[in-house]
């Protein structure tokens, strides 16, 4: 299934749908529940749900395609390998990871959860046509969480003219680190 983390909702999202052609489940989640519930920090990201409705992968980056980001290069044949294998193998399969590994890559804790209810907040208050209200709790939840990329991305959105500018700062202050880490493809532990 395929899910649209945006606040905007339908009006920016559905052309994208368009533009790539999706057939598969879509779904919009303008409030950013399935972020939340997934500790999702960054586009596109993945998890694996089998089919008794068990995590067996926590979020990762989930590339479906190889392509250059400025001085970034991301592919997807080993993240598509992987996956290719887990559905063929299923719970044999060697990428699909044990409840306490799932539990170890789990992003969680008081500041994240602090993190979560102001980025709620302020996609409530924008949402209700309250933009300037919504500009501290959104602020509030990129200082919890800094290198939660959906907390950036979101209110940058709202302002075009100047998002690409913001994007450039956040990820001059990455130094090096790369901003879409390639997935580890961690192994079962036997």
């Amino acid at each position: 299934m395929l899910v649209a983390q945006d606040t905007g909702g339908e009006k920016i999202a559905g052309p994208h749908y368009d533009e790539f052609g999706v057939t598969c489940t879509a779904l919009l989640d303008p409030t950013h529940a399935v972020t939340r519930a997934f500790g999702l920090v960054n586009v596109p990201s993945a998890v694996w749900i089998d089919e008794e409705g068990r995590l067996v992968r926590p979020p990762e980056i989930a590339w479906t395609k190889s392509f250059g980001f400025g001085s970034i290069a991301v592919g997807e044949r080993p993240y598509l390998d992987a996956v290719r294998d887990w559905v063929v193998r299923g719970s044999a399969s060697e990428f699909a990871l044990t409840p306490e590994q799932v539990r170890e890559g789990m992003r969680g804790g008081a500041t994240r959860a602090r993190a979560d209810a102001a980025f709620a907040l302020a996609v409530h208050l924008y949402q209700a046509g309250r933009a300037d209200e919504a500009a501290a709790p959104f602020a509030e939840a990129q200082r919890l969480d800094p290198d939660n990329w959906n907390y950036h991305r979101q209110p940058w959105s709202f302002d075009p003219s100047s998002s690409g500018a913001k994007f450039g700062a956040k990820f001059l202050t990455l130094q090096g680190q790369p901003y879409y880490a390639e997935p580890e493809l961690a192994r079962k532990k036997k």
